[in-house]
């Protein structure tokens, strides 16, 4: 079995990975996590009984125990998903935002070179370095039908992406002066299992159960592209195992949808699986938009299809009906995260 090592596996995206290199069987997997309060160490949990499966609790900013990691676990490879994520919380308090995203990925790639540097030739050719980073690097398009494609220049609009911005940037150069076999990925607006409960679809989804606000930014005209998770760790694992190194891969859904449109979806859906004797429509709330909010994301995935042989299957409608169901039936691992008294703050529930 290859050794990978995933940092950030007990966040939403990481999680999902790890479930699925785990139960591929070819992968021996070590999550290295904070264990942050937008971590889940309850998402992973499952995993605990595999023998392909190991955690430890890390800071990846922590680069004497980074070195300590590689030395002890010697991979083949890294997924690099450890990120703040929230455009909210980056405006909030940008300085985790830098530090995490853009320090932390400095640390991770300084331990990772100097382990890679003393491998064997044939070590050393097969290692990879996939980086995990966003389509919001790229800012913001015009309704017109434009598409993001790995070439377009960098205009990011919040901390947030910027600091993303920048840690795509070193990755770049340490490929380039270093040689260190890098690729990266960047992705449109992942959902589905596992996904912290302040992000908009498992927000819209647990407020309307509890019949609060669903609150949508502005005119809720804002166009992203829907990916599922599911869709997003193939591409990952495809990108780890047939990429070239010093490529960029975007990674989308094809599924362009206005936020409020999504909401209305999701509403929907809620009227029939859950009925309150109202529609869960009448929950929407206009409130004032984010400073800087971007207009449309969309993302152009035909290379990376053609490169790597990975195409999305979930579509929008089939992904987002299974996304409410695995909500519903997953009280005993959204409620501990709603119960938290910074959450309860955050998503106006009351302490």
């Amino acid at each position: 079995m290859k050794r990978v090592i995933v940092t950030g596996g007990a966040g939403f995206i990481g999680a999902n990975l790890c479930h699925s290199l785990v139960s591929s069987g070819e992968y021996q997997v070590l999550n290295i996590d904070k264990l942050t309060e937008t971590s889940c160490a309850a998402s992973v949990q499952p995993l605990e009984a595999s023998e392909n499966y190991a955690f430890q609790q890390a800071d990846i900013c922590d680069g004497a125990e980074m070195m300590k990691v590689f030395q002890a676990f010697q991979p083949d490879g890294v997924f690099h998903l450890a990120a703040e994520s929230h455009v909210d919380r980056s405006i909030d308090g940008a300085a985790p935002f830098i530090q995490t995203n853009m320090v932390g990925t400095f640390v991770l790639l300084e331990a990772a070179r100097l382990y890679w540097s003393a491998l064997a030739d044939e070590r050393k050719a097969a290692f990879r370095f996939v980086h995990v980073s966003t389509d919001e690097v790229f800012g913001d398009l015009p309704k017109d039908g434009s598409l993001f494609h790995k070439d377009t220049a960098y205009n990011p609009s919040s901390p947030y992406s910027a600091s993303k911005a920048g840690s795509d940037h070193l990755v770049r150069a340490w490929f380039r002066t270093h040689g260190l076999p890098t690729l990266i990925t960047n992705c449109s607006n992942n959902y589905g299992p596992y996904q912290f409960p302040e992000k908009l679809v498992p927000l819209m989804i647990l407020n309307a159960l509890h019949g609060k606000p669903l609150p949508v930014y502005g005119k809720g005209d804002q166009v992203r592209d829907w990916l599922h998770v599911s869709d997003h760790v193939s591409a990952l694992m495809a990108a780890f195992e047939r990429g070239q190194a010093g490529e960029t891969y975007l990674v989308g859904g094809n599924a362009e949808r206005e936020n409020l449109d999504v909401v209305k979806t999701i509403c929907a859906i809620l009227d029939e699986k859950h009925p309150s004797g109202a529609p869960h429509a009448d929950l929407i709330t206009h409130v004032a938009d984010r400073p800087g909010h971007d207009l449309r994301y969309a993302i152009d995935a035909s290379e990376t299809e053609a490169a790597l042989g990975w195409a999305p299957v979930w579509s929008f409608e089939y992904g987002m009906r299974a996304t409410v169901d695995w909500y519903l039936d997953h009280e005993s691992w959204w409620r501990p995260i709603r119960e938290k008294t910074y959450a309860g703050e955050r998503l106006g529930l009351g302490k």
